[in-house]
């Protein structure tokens, strides 16, 4: 893998750097206590897998990039125009869900980025069929973030749903 592979991997990782330098101050505690899913990851979990799966779309990327003959193109256009927009996307959610606290507006987002991972897994499989296939993982990821998200949101509209907490005997 060339210097531009590596750039391509590390490319999804700037959101996140950025989203946490800047907002870092408003990310603490807002999804844990009460709110907590019981089967939640824990946080180290979340990074781990997060940190894995954008390393791997990143590089299935550059595999497209590398198959459509590198450089800058209109042959570039749409395989790698739609996983621009599905990065933005994917970012966007992150400020959304740890920062505005909106986990109404991240779940939309999150729809709107798993049909945008889907489409581009179709545009990407006549051109490499391992970049598609990496997108799966993603897939799953988003399935279980969507879900995650959704119970936040649900909680937080209907008191009823909410957790509540147990007391303890001594």
């Amino acid at each position: 893998m060339q210097l531009q592979g590596a750039i391509f991997v590390l490319l999804p990782h700037l959101g996140p750097i950025l989203v946490w330098l800047f907002t870092r101050d408003h990310m603490a505690g807002w999804c844990e206590g009460p709110r907590m899913l019981s089967w939640c990851p824990l946080h180290k979990v979340v990074l781990l897998v997060q940190t894995a799966i954008y390393s791997v779309v990143g590089y299935a990327s550059y595999l497209v990039w590398k198959d459509l003959g590198g450089g800058l193109g209109w042959p570039l256009a749409l395989p790698l125009g739609l996983y621009a927009v599905q990065l933005t996307i994917s970012w966007a959610v992150l400020v959304l869900f740890f920062t505005v606290h909106n986990p109404g507006l991240a779940l939309l987002h999150l729809l709107l980025l798993y049909g945008l991972v889907v489409s581009t897994a179709l545009i990407w499989h006549p051109i490499n069929k391992l970049a598609a296939l990496l997108l799966l993982p993603y897939l799953a990821w988003l399935t279980v973030t969507s879900a995650l998200t959704y119970h936040l949101w649900r909680d937080s509209l209907c008191p009823v749903h909410q957790p509540q907490p147990t007391e303890k005997s001594d």
